[in-house]
Order: C-alpha cells, then structure tokens, then sequence
C-alpha cells in the first residue's frame, strides 16, 4: 500500500499468543506501553499506524477506514503467524480492528479498550465533533507554517489531554499531559491528519459489531466522555459474543490512567499471560 510500517515487537517469540495492538488516533505505539509492560508471557506486535510515529502515510491510499482495515489485513498477514492472533484496539483503533475482523481478518479473539460505540457526528458528543472537525479542515487550509503550528499547538494538545484526562492524582495527571505534549504530533502531514481525523468521526464499532462472531471483549469506562455508558451497553449487545467490563472511576485513557486493570482484563479473557508489576 506504499506505507513503509515500523513496529514493535514485545514478549517472547515463541509465546504461545500473540497479540497484535492497534493504538489511538494521533498515538502511536509508546500509547499502550503502559498496559503491555504489565503482561508476561505474550508475544505482543504494536505497530505505528501509517502516518503516525515511525510510519510513512499511505502512497496512494486515503487514510479513511477502508485503507487502514486493507493495512492491518496486509500487516498481519505479513507477520506470517502460525495461528490467526488476538487483535487488540484502543479508541480509534478499536474502529480499524472492528472493520478488518469483520472483513475477514482471521482473529483468535478480540479486545477493544475504550471502543468507540456509537457516530460521532449524532448524539451528545455532535457539536464537540463538528467544531473539531472544522478545527482539523482550517488547519489543513491554512498556509503551510500557520496550518502546522495551529495543528500542534501545545494549548489545543493541552486542552485535549485536559479534556480526556480523569485522574485527581497530580503526578499521573503531569505525565499524562507529558505523554500528549510528546507524542501527539508526530504525524506525517496535515493531509494524513485530516483524513484520519474525518475516518475516526466517520465510523464506529457498532457499524461491524454484528458480523465479528469470535470473542470479543469491551473494555470500556463510567466517565469516558467520547463513549457514554448506555452507548458501551448498546454496543455489546450487537455483538454475538461479547462481554463488557466497565471500569469506574476512568475516562477515555484507560491504557494510561488503570493500565493495570487493563492488564487483568486481557489475561483473563485470554486465560493465557501473567499480570506483572512494570519495571520502574
């Protein structure tokens, strides 16, 4: 597809599981290194979405969900795995790994933290969704220097994190900002951005849900203001097997606010892997 994807690869080789983790929209693959340094005994692949991180947009693709679900098809394929892996998927990731499983990405089983349940552009969240949108759309129309600084402005990537953060634990909250201020512009270019950007609000998990028959675990949360907790419910119940686990007391950042909890949850769905404390 003409992207030049660069991943990581985490655990032992020869694990007996292997868990393929598709991260968030603007994150790339440092977003679930929290929750992956508590699990032992899984092979776990994260790679940088194409145009984020380390790895080059797409050459002639769009960056819509169409391109991304024909990347994590090519990607997985291209790890030539003895047996279909475990498919994981944060937020906007939660959409890529949804649309290719039920496409036919072969899957052992499925984890979707922080999925996102329902159309951006309806509901509670519709306003919030259009402003951003036209954020993105004015960024990209502005002249080049002007466009880049308005699309990483640390008071937008401020106001995100601020947005999205729960925790009352000052030094959790500091490097969580830190997190952001570090990682969340290192995307390609504003054409890429905006492509994404208008995929992740374009679709959602509820769209798949009814054709992904394999396991599938939601693990979602009471105060994510992207995901409202009837919206989560209504989306299990299109699944044909799925459980949703609500954590409480956290919003969209799960992976970095209860990445242990987040832990527990994937090894008990797998009944494979251990729960380990993370190295300082």
């Amino acid at each position: 597809m003409g992207a030049d994807t660069h991943y990581w690869d985490y655990g032992p080789t020869d694990a007996h599981t292997t868990v393929v983790v598709v991260h968030g929209f603007r994150g790339e693959h440092h977003g679930l290194e929290p929750v992956i340094a508590h699990l032992e005994g899984l092979r776990i692949v994260s790679p940088d979405l194409p145009g984020f991180g380390e790895s080059a947009p797409f050459g002639r693709s769009a960056h819509d969900i169409a391109g991304y679900t024909a990347w994590l098809m090519a990607f997985v394929q291209a790890l030539g795995l003895s047996a279909p892996p475990v498919i994981l998927g944060h937020s906007f990731g939660s959409i890529v790994v949804a649309s290719a499983v039920a496409q036919g990405l072969a899957a052992q089983r499925v984890i979707l933290i922080n999925p996102i349940s329902a159309p951006a552009l309806s509901g509670s969240n519709a306003l919030m969704s259009r402003l951003t949108l036209l954020y993105y759309r004015v960024g990209r129309a502005l002249p080049r220097t002007l466009g880049t600084a308005l699309l990483s402005s640390p008071l937008i990537v401020r106001f995100m994190s601020q947005f999205l953060a729960e925790t009352t634990d000052p030094e959790l909250r500091r490097w969580i900002h830190d997190q952001h201020r570090t990682y969340f512009s290192r995307y390609a270019n504003r054409d890429s951005l905006v492509e994404g950007f208008e995929a992740s609000i374009g679709s959602d998990v509820s769209m798949f849900a009814p054709r992904i028959t394999v396991p599938t675990l939601l693990i979602g949360a009471d105060r994510d203001p992207i995901n409202p907790v009837e919206a989560q419910h209504a989306l299990e119940a299109l699944f044909p097997n799925a459980r949703l686990v609500i954590l409480e007391g956290v919003g969209h950042l799960v992976h970095y606010e209860r990445p242990r909890e987040a832990a527990e949850q994937v090894v008990a769905f797998l009944g494979d892997g251990r729960v380990v404390e993370a190295a300082a």
